[in-house]
This record gives C-alpha cells, sequence and structure tokens, in this order.
C-alpha cells in the first residue's frame, strides 16, 4: 500500500506533504540508508549532530511502515544520540518538544522534502530544526539540574563537590564543579568545612590547598 506524509494542524485540518517510496522500493532504500549512516559514522565522516537529522529525515522519506513512522523515528532519534554520547532524551523528552511546535516541525520536513525523490533536496531547514529541538532540551535539563542546586545550600553542594576530589584540590576545582555559586559562597563554604574538620587547608592565597579529611 503507497503511503503518504500527511500533517494534522492546530485547526484540525491535514494536508499531504509528501509522497513516499513505493512499497517495493522501501527494503532496499531502508538498507542502503543504514549501510550509509554507519560508513559516515564509522569512519567519522561527518559529526554525528548532523548524521542523525539527515538519517531521520531520509527515514522520514522512506516512510517504510503502515502507521507509526513519526513516533519511530522519535525513538530512533533517541538511540542514535545515547550511542553517540548524547544523553539528553533520558531526561527531557524529545518527543514532546516536538509535539509542542509541530507546526515547525512539519515546515522544517516540507522544505527539506522538496525534490528528495530527484535526490536534489536541501536537508539544511531539518538539520536545523532537529538540532533547535536538541538544544532546547539540554536548555530544560540545565534549568532543571539548577532548581535542584537551588533547593540545596551552598554548603551542602561544595561537600557534594569535594567529596568528588581525591586528594588535594583547590578553590578553583571546586567552582568548576559549582557552576551555579558564586566565589563568595564557595570561599564561605570551605571555610565552615574546614572549622568542622571535614577538610584541612594547605598554604595561603592562590597557592591555598584543600583536602577531605574523611
Amino acid at each position: 500500500m503507497q503511503n503518504y506524509i500527511s500533517a494534522t494542524y492546530p485547526d484540525g485540518h491535514t494536508e499531504t506533504l509528501f509522497t513516499t517510496l513505493a512499497p517495493h522500493e522501501t527494503p532496499e532504500a531502508l538498507d542502503r540508508l543504514c549501510e550509509e549512516y554507519n560508513r559516515v559514522i564509522g569512519n567519522m565522516e561527518l559529526e554525528p549532530l548532523i548524521a542523525i537529522p539527515v538519517f531521520i529525515h531520509d527515514f522520514l522519506c522512506i516512510h517504510p511502515f503502515n502507521d507509526g513512522n513519526g513516533r519511530m523515528s522519535r525513538l530512533l532519534t533517541t538511540l542514535l544520540l545515547y550511542r553517540s554520547g548524547f544523553y539528553v532524551g533520558k531526561y527531557i523528552s524529545l518527543e514532546a518538544k516536538i509535539a509542542k511546535n509541530k507546526d515547525l516541525y512539519y515546515d522544517a520536513l516540507y522544505a527539506s522534502q522538496k525534490y528528495w525523490h530527484e535526490g536534489k533536496n536541501d536537508p539544511v531547514p531539518f538539520i536545523k530544526y532537529l538540532l533547535g529541538t536538541i538544544l532546547a532540551a539540554y536548555k530544560d535539563f540545565e534549568d532543571r539540574f539548577a532548581l535542584v542546586e537551588i533547593k540545596r545550600s551552598a554548603l551542602e553542594i561544595v561537600r557534594s563537590a569535594t567529596m568528588n576530589k581525591i586528594g588535594r584540590f583547590t578553590k578553583q576545582d571546586i567552582r568548576e564543579l559549582c557552576p551555579s555559586l558564586s566565589i563568595s559562597s564557595i570561599e564561605g563554604a570551605l571555610r565552615k568545612l574546614t572549622e568542622l574538620g571535614e577538610l584541612r587547608r594547605e598554604g595561603n592565597g592562590r597557592s591555598t590547598k584543600y583536602y577531605r579529611i574523611n
């Protein structure tokens, strides 16, 4: 059965955006797509954050299933990001972010699908869209992480940071682990931890170092 890519907009109307490959062409096209992706990633010919949107776009153009291609593309996006070391999908739903801006999704998909059958399409609009979605997910994750840190005192945050250090460390080492804290808050917390007997201080000024006692 011939598949079509259709868009359902917020006002309820539906439009056919793209006619996919004929069913008999689908298996071979899908095999070629996977082989090409594995080749460019394996040979490091293309950055994963470029290769992944291109793969997802072509997968949607091939449209191998009668139903659920969009959901499958989102699962594949998360999986391929995981495999390339980008784990934001574990904490922030890319599916939900795409659903919030379906108009932008369909516009980018439509723009990149023009002349796909002729091999003359421009994948850039869809690449930009998907990278923007991934970036927005990372910003959401950063905001959530900041909220978690806000609920903890500076002393608790710095104490946790010192527990992650082995051997001697400097104030700057702790500052890098606690970007949400001001330098004065870090200095105050280090002073308090020293007074509590959890840290020992060596040296003065810029040469000051600390290490945990327990």
